[in-house]
């Protein structure tokens, strides 16, 4: 009895010792439906970290999402944490994505999928009040997914070069603060869209995607009562009259990509909304 109940003892601390290592870009965190991806700054106060929970895009990976240092450390610098999920292919397929609105069945349920992740990365010192969603091209527009569907999963959404995809949703679910960046030379996924297959699959319009938010918002005007334009490469437009929720779309004259300063603008505007505005009502989904 004393050998089992040591071997018990041994097994329980190894499983406490991996479940600690997780937490670091090297480690993989394993939730129900999947695994994701967790690096939390040196120090995690009682009250716990906000975060960046980041999607990458289709076929793309956890762990290559981990390899842009420049993301990691602009995140970290802040206090943050970095949660990267891992995408999962679709039958028949090797290329992971997420459960994008698109006519198309997926094999899982990524809502059920983040929040299990959300459950996990609270206990390991997450603020799951304060986490923005980002994510880039298919998973940008899987951000754009979540918002409209589960509008209070996240604090607030930073989708980066994707937005919805055909049959559109007619009005989304709940208010959201959201900041789009998108690039005027985009050829993957254009601000027009785009469709496949003979229109069986169709890219959403980007500005059909803004006027379904703001409707949903309850923004005044279609046109922003605020337009700036940054140096020789973003134009900048910022609905601030919406009777709840906040939306900001960031034009930059390249392609399908980051503009130079994504990471550092998009955190920038995330604090402003932690500091500035309350908490968004939950929405059930």
């Amino acid at each position: 009895m004393r050998l089992i109940a040591t071997c018990l003892a041994l097994v329980t601390a190894l499983m406490g010792s991996l479940a600690s290592a997780c937490g670091t870009a090297a480690e993989v965190c394993e939730v129900e439906g999947g695994s994701y991806r967790l690096v939390l700054p040196k120090t995690i106060p009682q009250t716990g970290v906000a975060a960046v929970f980041y999607l990458h895009g289709w076929g793309a990976s956890a762990k290559g999402a981990l390899a842009n240092q420049t993301r990691i450390g602009a995140v970290v610098a802040r206090g943050m944490a970095l949660i990267v999920p891992e995408g999962i292919p679709r039958q028949g397929r090797t290329q992971r994505d997420w459960a994008v609105r698109d006519n198309r069945p997926h094999p899982r349920d990524d809502l059920a999928f983040f929040e299990a992740i959300l459950r996990d990365a609270a206990d390991r010192g997450v603020d799951r009040e304060r986490v923005l969603l980002s994510g880039f091209s298919r998973g940008g527009s899987m951000v754009w997914a979540v918002a409209c569907e589960a509008p209070g999963l996240f604090r607030a959404y930073a989708p980066l070069a994707g937005a919805f995809w055909d049959p559109l949703p007619g009005r989304c679910r709940g208010a959201v603060d959201l900041h789009h960046t998108h690039g005027w030379s985009d050829g993957v996924v254009p601000l027009e869209g785009r469709s496949f297959r003979a229109g069986e699959i169709v890219q959403g319009d980007v500005f059909a995607s803004l006027f379904i938010l703001r409707n949903t918002l309850g923004c005044d005007a279609r046109h922003p009562p605020i337009k700036e334009r940054v140096g020789e490469g973003l134009w900048i437009r910022r609905w601030t009259d919406c009777r709840r929720g906040r939306l900001d779309l960031v034009l930059h004259p390249g392609g399908h990509t980051a503009p130079e300063g994504w990471m550092v603008r998009v955190l920038d505007w995330f604090e402003a909304r932690l500091d500035d505005a309350p908490p968004l009502e939950r929405t059930a989904r």
